[in-house]
């Protein structure tokens, strides 16, 4: 096994929509996602898009594990149970509602950052797993968030395209200073 390189944020490969998937059972794929789930895992991750490994293929791999979550988020977003580690290729997605929910982001391609990111609370994705297998699932929360950050990568779209606030796109080291400081209208 192998881990990969991590592309980072200006990188061309990052930029551009990525290609489908032609034989989600070819060898050379199967390869890539026993890769990209290491990867991930060492990068202690909770996704890994195939063009942050320098392949620009139609190719996720996610989960969504309790841990992971922003403690500062309310339960629903915090953890959703339904996101076991998933290998998804061709993916479509679908929003299944109008509210919108705001948490902190990161993101391997963008080390030691995060960013606050309004997203869809409610969707919808499916595509195919490794094995060719129809995947389809809905997600709310902190699972919705991670599929929706992932199948972005697919499209050229890194997190801070989707900030509103700049002052909310800030260094992990400070976030704490960040998550202490009196609200704006406390100023």
């Amino acid at each position: 096994m192998a881990i990969l390189k991590i592309a980072r944020m200006g990188h061309p490969v990052l930029a551009r929509k990525a290609d489908p998937v032609s034989n989600p059972t070819a060898p050379a794929i199967q390869q890539l996602v026993r890769h990209m789930i290491e990867t991930m895992i060492d990068a202690n991750g909770a996704g890994l898009a195939a063009p942050q490994v320098h392949v620009p293929l139609r190719l996720a791999v996610f989960q969504a594990p309790e841990a992971r979550a922003d403690q500062g988020l309310s339960e629903a977003e915090r953890y959703d149970d339904t996101a076991p580690l998933t290998v998804l290729m061709n993916p479509e997605i679908e929003i299944m509602g109008p509210e919108v929910e705001g948490g902190w982001e990161g993101c391997l391609s963008i080390p030691s950052i995060r960013g606050y990111v309004e997203r869809p609370a409610h969707i919808r994705y499916r595509g195919v797993d490794h094995e060719g297998n129809p995947v389809e699932r809905t997600a709310r929360g902190f699972h919705a968030r991670v599929v929706q950050h992932e199948l972005d990568h697919l499209d050229g779209i890194l997190y801070p395209q989707w900030m509103t606030d700049l002052k909310k796109f800030i260094f992990e080291s400070e976030a704490k200073h960040w998550a202490q400081a009196p609200a704006e209208e406390e100023i």
